[in-house]
């Protein structure tokens, strides 16, 4: 397989620098080349390419806000024997520390980055000799994303919506429960979501929603820091409410309080956040269930219950 690397990045020089990872769904492994060190993510399944593609799509479209650290994707590369790489450079890393503060702040400014773009936007229209929907200032108006993005594993669909309020429910937790029901199908766990779909749209009432491009998987195990800054790591990314970011933090720890204020200070929470937190843990449980199995079955229905109150 090196020797197959080797010619697809095009370089002489190709030596695993010692570094390796062996996560839940990939493995990767650091290899010095004629241009720098990169890092290589592997997986053998046969939906490698759509998980690597749509983890690219999502660190270029980080990178561009200039907001937060991510490692640049370098390739995507079938495997001859199926399955695909993903070659990205090597970023040094250690567990996030002391700049937790400071990755809370730079989430909020991501999350703050196309809401930006859009007030730019619309102030150079209003300039004299600019015509409506002249501007050069990108901004993106709908909830999705270009193409599919995996969380785990599993494919998201990221089809675009103009209203969140369906963009989530029929494309995140729908989603998911359609999953459920394929391997499970579980009939409690349909009855509760009859009843809770309908309620749905209430718990959004008043909130100010726009469309904010997420990292998509914030937990721990994708948060690190340099030695100059924080970064981020393995996205699956779309354009959400940003309240539904943070929720997955808050549900599995991993988080110091300085990140969390940090992050309120520039958007702070709005009337009706519990609830909406509580729905967006909801989706979180669900992907566990299918990506782990039924122990988070459990903790899916006292949600959906709990939310039904």
């Amino acid at each position: 397989m090196e020797a197959f690397l080797k010619k697809e990045l095009g370089t002489s020089t190709l030596k695993a620098s010692g570094y390796s990872r062996v996560g839940c769904i990939s493995e990767g492994q650091s290899y010095d080349t004629d241009s720098g060190r990169v890092f290589v993510k592997i997986n053998h399944k046969c939906q490698a390419r759509l998980m690597f593609d749509g983890e690219a799509a999502s660190l270029d479209a980080i990178l561009e806000t200039e907001t937060v650290k991510v490692p640049k994707p370098v390739k995507v590369i079938d495997l001859e024997t199926g399955g695909a790489m993903f070659v990205m450079d090597h970023l040094d890393m250690r567990s996030l520390d002391k700049y937790s503060a400071q990755l809370g702040d730079q989430l909020a400014d991501l999350h703050l980055h196309n809401q930006r773009q859009r007030e730019r936007r619309d102030k150079e229209e209003q300039t004299v000799g600019k015509g409506s929907g002249q501007s050069d200032v990108p901004a993106i108006e709908k909830y999705g994303f270009h193409i599919p993005t995996c969380c785990g594993y599993l494919p998201q669909v990221n089809e675009w919506q103009s209203d969140w309020v369906a963009f989530f429910t029929q494309q995140r937790l729908q989603h998911q429960l359609g999953l459920v029901e394929q391997t499970c199908g579980d009939r409690e766990v349909q009855e509760l979501w009859s009843q809770l779909q309908p309620k749905i749209p209430k718990m959004f009432e008043g909130a100010q929603m726009y469309p904010a491009l997420l990292h998509g998987d914030l937990w721990s195990g994708n948060v690190a820091e340099c030695s100059d800054g924080p970064l981020i790591f393995d996205p699956c990314s779309f354009y959400g409410h940003a309240e539904f970011e943070l929720t997955i933090a808050e549900m599995f720890g991993g988080f110091d309080s300085s990140f969390f204020s940090a992050y309120y200070s520039k958007l702070p929470k709005e009337p009706g956040f519990e609830q909406r937190n509580q729905l967006y843990q909801l989706f979180n449980y669900l992907n566990h269930w299918n990506h782990f199995g039924s122990s988070y079955r459990e903790s899916s229905l006292c949600t959906m219950k709990d939310l039904l109150k």
